[in-house]
């Protein structure tokens, strides 16, 4: 009790440990070491202040009362690729009456707003009423937007497929968005079979370089020839034409008749008629024949021949 006073009350500690029973010498220690003890914290300087505490607290400010800045009006949305028909309507949403013009060079107007779509989009030089106006420049839905507003359309042309096999030429025209690539035969007499991607195109319609103002609506004709088989020099060939037939000698028609003789007595007279025939005719062709204004030509008649009539029913040339 007395040491445990010593350490946290010393006066009271000394006062207690020489009113007991210790010797004169524990007494005085005990005296000695609880002043010390009880003395150190009074002697010791007291604790610097930081610049913090010297300082004065700066007065709280109120937050500022004063209006911000008012933000600029942000740009208008794009309706850049939009139908004409949606693009405005989405204006009308956003808050901006709309105009629009031909943005090709051919200063066309907008009758159906569902047949035209938006390639360039500025601010009108004239607003219409109260609300901020964009003029939307445009085109109709199936020619490419200009490089530049007021230039001309960019049309696409026809490339050049011949020479190449029919799968490669399909490929090469897909871009164009043409309504149909039909093949057909380059020889008049060849039948095309049902797969023909390996087949050569010898002519093509529309013709190398052709400008396609309509391309949705156009059919892109390539005429074929087998794979190993030449292109004819020319369209409307046969690859295997037929002979031209030689003339037949039943159709010409040639007479003659023969002489009598007579004797009487011993005068002699004699009488002859010499024979008559008529030459023989031949066209070498329907020109021909209609040259000479004998078509048609029946059978039967002069320069009537079978290379003349194909189909075989007795008359030439119709």
């Amino acid at each position: 009790m007395i040491i445990t006073m010593l350490f946290f009350l010393p006066p009271v500690g000394i006062a207690l440990a020489w009113t007991s029973r210790w010797s004169q010498t524990k007494k005085i220690v005990a005296t000695v070491l609880s002043g010390i003890w009880f003395l150190i914290p009074l002697l010791s300087d007291p604790p610097k202040k930081t610049d913090t505490d010297a300082k004065p607290q700066a007065l709280a400010t109120a937050p500022s009362t004063s209006p911000s800045p008012s933000a600029s009006p942000s740009a208008p949305p794009s309706f850049v690729g939009q139908s004409l028909k949606a693009a405005k309507k989405a204006a009308s949403t956003a808050g901006y009456n709309a105009t629009s013009h031909d943005a090709a060079d051919t200063n066309t107007s907008q009758w159906d707003d569902d047949n035209w779509k938006v390639c360039f989009q500025t601010p009108a030089a004239k607003q219409i009423g109260k609300l901020p106006t964009l003029d939307f420049g445009v085109v109709r839905n199936e020619v490419p937007c200009p490089a530049k507003d007021g230039e001309p359309i960019p049309y696409p042309k026809m490339p050049k497929v011949v020479g190449q096999t029919f799968a490669k030429a399909s490929e090469a025209l897909k871009p164009i968005g043409l309504q149909k690539i039909e093949p057909q035969s380059a020889y008049t007499d060849v039948t095309l079979p049902g797969a023909v991607d390996d087949w050569v195109v010898c002519f093509q319609e529309p013709a190398e370089n052709k400008e396609l103002r309509t391309p949705k609506t156009t059919t892109a004709y390539l005429q074929l020839a087998a794979p190993g088989t030449a292109c004819p020099s020319s369209q409307h060939t046969e690859l295997h034409p037929k002979p031209a037939p030689a003339p037949n000698d039943d159709d010409s028609d040639n007479s003659s008749t023969g002489g009598s003789t007579s004797t009487t007595g011993g005068s002699g007279g004699g009488s002859g008629s010499g024979g008559s025939g008529g030459g023989s005719v031949y066209y070498k062709n329907c020109t021909a024949a209609r040259a000479a204004g004998a078509a048609p030509v029946h059978r039967g008649d002069p320069g009537y021949g079978r290379h003349l009539d194909r189909d075989g029913d007795g008359v030439g040339c119709e």
